[in-house]
Formats: C-alpha cells, structure tokens, sequence
C-alpha cells in the first residue's frame, strides 16, 4: 500500500528573496574583495567544499550555488579551505542564513585512499591535481570549524558522503561502525541525495526567521532528537522486525464451532437486540484510510549500538533502508544513538522535467573561478565538453551507490534544454572543436525510461527494475534517446558525439535500432560495458545479468560495426572480487578472458563504500538481498591480502608478475592442468621471461601434464569468496580482434583502460 505524497512544490515558484536585487554574479564570489565588486556586505548562505570551484552543473556546488543564487541570495564559496583552524572559515565573514557543508562530488576517503587503504598521490579535483587538499571525512571536519568560526550560525551538511553516512554505517577505513554523520559532525540537518527541492524550500524559510533545527517536516533531510520525539500524537512506532513479513492475516474459524455459537460470542458483550449500524466503506475509502496510516508512521530499525557488534542486525538495518526508498511509498526511519535518536524523513519527490531543465539551464560560467589560472583539472578536463542528460538510476548494482544517493526513479531534462546547452558549450567553452565527449549520465541508456504505471511505480518496493529480470512493467523504449542523438549531430558547429557513460546493455538489446545507431555514429572505436564478472554466483550478488545478455549484445554490436564498415570493440570493465566470487569464479572469468583475447592494464580490488549492499555483505558476511535470519544464508568474503591479491591476480594472468601466486593457487585448487603450454591452459608451466617457452604457449603447443592430473579435467574449486569493488576498472584489449574476427587477430588500436567513478554529487 503506498503513502500517496502530496504533490511537491516546484522549485520555482517561491518568491525570490529580496537580495535578488543584487542580480547574477560571474562567478560566485571566492574572497571579500569579490564581494565588494558585487556591492554585498555580506554572504546570506556560505558553502564549503572539499573540490576547487568549477563553475558547471556537473558540480555540485556550483549547482547548489546558482539554484540558491536564482532564488535571490547572495552565496559565497569557501573551496578546499586549511581545516587546521577556524579562520579559512571567517575568509567571507558570517553568513546571515547557514552554512553548507558539503565534502564534494566525491566521498573524502574514496578521494585521498586507494582500495588497500594507501594515500593516493594525486586529486582529480584540484588545481594541478595536488593531493591533500581535504581532511578525512571532509563533511564533519568543515561543519565542526564552521562551529568553532561561528557559534550559533545553523549548518547544513549535504553531498554523497553526508547521504551515504546518514544513519549508523560500517567504515571501510576504520574497520568498525561509525555513528550517523549528523552525530559526529554536530550539524543542524543533513540533505540525502539530490536534495535541489529540500534546499530552496528551507533556504526560504531560514530567511523568514526559522532556526534549520527547527525545520522537521522536510523530505529527503535528516536531524537528531530526543529519544521518542514525534511530529505530533498521530503518528506510530513500528519496529523494522516486521517489515519485511508479511501483512496481517486473520485468524482461522474454529471448523468445530456451529455458525449460530460464533455469532453469539461476536455479539456477546452487546445487546443483540439494540439497533446495530452497519457501514460499508468503499475501496477508495479503505485505502485513504490505510494511507494516511502508513504516512504517519515512522519504523524504528536497530540502534547504533546493536548494529555496532551484531552483523545479522547491521545486515537487517540495511536492507530495512533500502526497503524504504521509493519516494512513493517510503516511511520515516529512526535510529537510538545513545540517548538520541537520528530521525529520516522520506526520500525526496524526484524533479519534474521542467524543474530539471531549470537547475541546468542556471548561468553557469562554465570555466574554473579565474583564481586558478591555468592549473591543470582533471576532473574538469573530463567534463567540460559533456553533457548530463539525466539522473538516477534503477539498476540497483549492489557494489554502486547511485541508486542510494539519486534514486531509482529516473529524472530526465527536455530534448530543447539538452540542445541548448550543447549550443551554449559551442559558443562559449574555450578550446571546443566541435566534439562532445559524452550525453549520459548515471547511465548511458536510461533517458526516459519509467514505469509503465505511477500508480506501480509508487507502489514498487523492488530493490531493482532490472535484476534478476527486466521488469514486465518497465518501458524500455530508446526511441526518445534516438531522436536526441539525431537532432544533437544536426547542430550546426557539432562534428561528433561520443558516449562515454556506461551503457546497460541487457535494456540496450531491447531496442536493436538504439543499438545500430549508437554503434553507427556515437562509438569512437570503443565501447566500454560493464559485465562486471562471467559467473552467477558473483552475479547474483551484484544485482547483474548474466552473460547471456552480453552476448547477445556483442553479436549485436559486431553485426552493426560491419554494416557501418567501421572497425570497432568492446571494452568489458570487471570487478576484481566481489562478496560471493570464489576462487574458482575468478579462474573462471580469467579463462574467459584469455579465450576471448582480453589483457586489462587496470583492476582494483573492492573499496566498501558507506551504504551500499555489497558492503553490508562484506561486513556482516549476510545477503541483505533476501529476509535476513539468524540461520540465512552466509556470504563469503575474503579479507586477507593473500587472497585480494590472487584475485587481481586472475584478471591480470598474463602479466608476469602475476605467475608464480597463479601457479600456486592452481596447483592448490587441483587445476593443474591448466598450466602448459596448450590453448585451453591460463599459464605457461615456467614464469615468463622465457623466450622460447613464450613461443609454445602463444602457439599452443602441447601442455605439460603436472601430477595426477588430466587435460581438460574439471575439479571443484577450493577456494573462498573474496571483497568487492566499489569502482570496477577495465583495460585496453591487447588482441581483442576485429568484430567477428578469430581471436589473435590484430585491433586497430589500443584504448588505456579507464576508472569508472560510481560517486556523483
């Protein structure tokens, strides 16, 4: 049954505060000398940041700035400020509303640590990529010095590493389970998710005078109260245990009872002669009735300190969240901190297209803040000649977090607001040659994709639209995405567009002609997907389809590049390891590899993000897939570095480096007999570097029997599962053939494989 929401204001009929006299500024104001050229005397909103300031959509603070900016305040931004002390924090002086806080596109340990916990020595969002700009857990870091810099000024924390840590969450970092964002950061109110809709309607009422810890009625925020706090008498406590069960079910007539006896005992306490009133209440009315029930009820999941040191309840917490993430149907959630409890409202009513094309058509200056000069970006080197088309995401991969952070329901901006930024990239970003990089977003092919019914949509309580099967009820129609290629090609001064986003290719094959046309016109060579791994035990856990699927598609593909006349590949990204994946399945996906001629430069073992379902397996070791029980089913992960390392091992198993641990672990496993040099074997019998030896194995010479075994025999891998990837990572195709070739054949060219980033604002 679905809590009907009240239909959401639109962003854009609020009344424009009056400091919208002051009108748009170039670039949001960076330093008080900027502020004079504007004629402020001060900062009514401040927003600190962990990246450099890039005035451009693809940035969330650039975004939040120009929404709050075309609502009539007057925003300044504090950008990677020294955390050391209090003062970087005074640099615009006090702001007359809040301060928000956010850590950045990305969360602030993702950014400074490599899956093996290791410093990264390099930062794509900072001028000339200088690493350690930002503090560890950037958002309770700033939020704590805009305390100590203002006393009493509201704080408002946001962005994908406030909303991944909203409630009690396990940090991969610390190893342990970390308390609600809100608590250690000390913060007013926390915005999850694209929170544009919960930022203009509480920036507004700051204005006229309520303090941000007063303001409980928001979607999509989060605050801290007293144990036991509710909005008002109507509204009820129902504990987690029972959510996921089923409804009630009325209890069996006693068969050996006469019918006259149970109508007396119905009857028994009333006077059977008095006049009874009977009341038939329709459907309609039963339903508002169970409605408005369900919209007043908040669901208690397991306290900080239970989920601290119980793996089955972490597991339980989380799938509970997870549950309760339709913006339909959704209901409050509650967590005990200690004598506190960290409240969440439901998740935000998605924007209309409309409010969409008026977030990205804001006067965005498109260039970094002069400031910088001509320090090198990568992050905005990336970005600066595409094009965001659309959010969300409803494939539900249990090991990403975009569906945590922007939804499953997919928000889509209008083919004439697309074109006219591509216009406005055309005219006015320096150094364009005509060739946009991407139209994307999350996902490649999801522009326009929804539910065939709102009415299902928000009544829908899957974890996913497309796993294990594409729903009956999704609409997979890429005609919308078809017509926007077309009519972005025909733009006078636009030479080529690529599609770099990555790309579902189990929705692509329901719509061959996307595929031709794609494949025709948006491929610069190569495409990379993202299978992710060939083994169902694996897949299953990661919410992916199986290699079926990608089959079909390569076959599609291939037909499509010869028809073309065009010489194109597929690049396939891999996880190195994920909750579920045993030795053996990762054997497994190397011998698929060798078969089909793929050698990936990069792979990455597992970074457990706040949040995701991968990493509650990872933790707790439990499916939160399915109900949870003391008894349920158990996952296997692999902590260890021995085993992490054989399972990146595998995906590299021809670089020589790798040899001897792959030697090992086979000879282990009892799969010896893929050692030798024949084409079935993954590894020559000697380490490389031998040249002759290097000759019979690339010719396939006969392989040397070890031991016992035979050619060809099939024995059960030993080995356990391992962690999983946050990010997977692909590689160039060394010999990956032409399409439809035999494989050995020569490619035209070699791609560097590339990280793909699941953290987006």
């Amino acid at each position: 049954m679905t809590t009907q929401p009240a239909a959401a204001k639109p962003i854009t009929s609020y009344r424009k505060y009056w400091a919208s006299r002051f009108g748009t500024a170039p670039f949001l104001p960076m330093s008080r000398a900027e502020m004079d050229q504007l004629g402020w005397d001060s900062c009514d909103i401040i927003l600190i940041s962990g990246d450099c300031y890039i005035d451009h959509p693809s940035f969330g603070m650039a975004l939040v700035g120009r929404l709050l900016e075309a609502q009539g305040f007057r925003v300044g931004i504090i950008a990677q400020p020294d955390w050391q002390s209090a003062e970087p924090f005074r640099a615009l002086g006090k702001p007359n509303l809040f301060f928000g806080v956010t850590a950045g596109n990305m969360d602030s340990m993702i950014n400074r640590y490599t899956a093996d916990r290791r410093p990264r020595s390099d930062d794509a969002y900072t001028p000339n990529a200088e690493p350690n700009k930002r503090p560890d857990r950037a958002v309770t870091v700033y939020a704590q010095r805009c305390r100590e810099a203002y006393p009493g000024v509201g704080v408002m924390i946001g962005s994908i590493e406030a909303s991944l840590r909203r409630i009690a969450h396990f940090d991969y970092w610390s190893d342990k389970v970390r308390q609600s964002v809100l608590i250690t950061s000390k913060a007013d109110i926390l915005l999850y998710g694209n929170a544009e809709r919960a930022l203009v309607e509480i920036a507004h009422r700051a204005a006229k005078g309520e303090k941000l810890s007063e303001i409980r009625d928001v979607r999509g925020t989060a605050f801290v109260v007293q144990q036991g706090w509710r909005p008002d008498e109507e509204w009820q406590e129902m504990d987690s245990s029972v959510v996921d069960t089923p409804g009630k079910v009325d209890p069996h007539l006693n068969p050996y009872q006469e019918i006259p006896e149970q109508a007396a005992e119905a009857t028994k306490d009333s006077d059977p002669t008095a006049p009874q009133v009977i009341r038939i209440e329709s459907r309609e009315e039963r339903l508002a009735k169970r409605r408005a029930e369900r919209a007043k009820t908040v669901i208690r999941i397991p306290a900080y300190e239970a989920v601290a040191h119980d793996p089955v309840l972490y597991a339980h917490a989380s799938r509970t969240l997870h549950l309760e993430s339709n913006p339909g149907n959704a209901r409050a959630l509650v967590q005990l901190h200690g004598s506190r409890d960290v409240w969440l409202n439901p998740p935000p009513i998605p924007l209309t297209t409309e409010e969409m094309d008026f977030v990205y058509g804001l006067p965005y200056a498109r260039n970094p803040h002069p400031s910088y000069g001509n320090a090198h970006i990568p992050a905005w080197e990336m970005i600066k000649y595409s094009v965001n088309i659309m959010r969300g995401c409803f494939g539900g991969c249990t090991f990403c977090s975009i569906t945590e952070h922007e939804g499953r329901i997919i928000q889509s901006r209008s083919e004439e607001s697309i074109l006219h930024e591509i216009e406005e990239i055309r005219d006015k970003t320096p150094g364009f040659t005509g060739h946009i990089s991407d139209l994307g977003g999350p996902t490649a092919n999801m522009y326009r994709l929804s539910c065939k019914d709102p009415n299902i949509e928000r009544s829908c309580r899957k974890l996913s639209c497309v796993f294990p099967d594409i729903c009956e009820n999704l609409n997979t129609d890429h005609s919308h995405l078809i017509q926007l290629y077309r009519k972005a090609r025909a733009l006078p001064g636009v030479k080529k567009i690529n599609i770099q986003s990555g790309l579902r290719y189990d929705l692509a094959v329901r719509s061959p002609e996307y595929i031709k046309e794609l494949v025709q016109h948006h491929v610069g060579g190569y495409l990379k997907i993202a299978p992710e791994h060939t083994e169902d035990g694996p897949l299953s856990k990661m919410m992916k389809p199986g290699m079926g699927a990608y089959d079909k598609f390569k076959e599609l593909f291939e037909r499509f590049s010869r028809q073309a006349g065009k010489e194109q590949y597929l690049i396939p990204y891999f996880i190195a390891a994920h909750p579920g994946t045993s030795d053996e399945d990762m054997m497994n996906l190397a011998l698929w590899l060798k078969k089909n001629n793929f050698r990936l430069d990069q792979v990455q073992t597992f970074t457990p993000t706040p949040m995701a379902m991968a990493t509650t397996m990872w933790h707790t070791r439990r499916n939160p897939l399915k109900r949870l029980s003391r008894s349920s089913e158990k996952v296997d992960v692999v902590r260890d570095g021995y085993r992490r390392k054989l399972h990146k091992a595998f995906l590299r198993y021809h670089h020589p480096d790798n040899w001897q641990i792959i030697h090992d672990a086979l000879i282990n496993m009892g799969r010896s007999d893929l050692i030798g040099h024949s084409k079935h074997c993954l590894i020559p019998p000697t380490p490389p570097g031998d040249k002759s030896a290097a000759v019979r194995h690339r010719l396939g010479a006969p392989a040397a029997r070890q031991g016992n075994s035979k050619p060809g025999q099939q024995r059960t891998g030993q080995g356990k599962a391992t962690a999983a990837q946050g990010k997977s990572f692909g590689g160039r195709p060394q010999a990956t053939g032409r399409p439809g070739a035999k494989p050995g054949s020569k490619p035209a060219s070699q791609a560097t494989g590339t990280n793909r980033s699941k953290h987006k604002r």
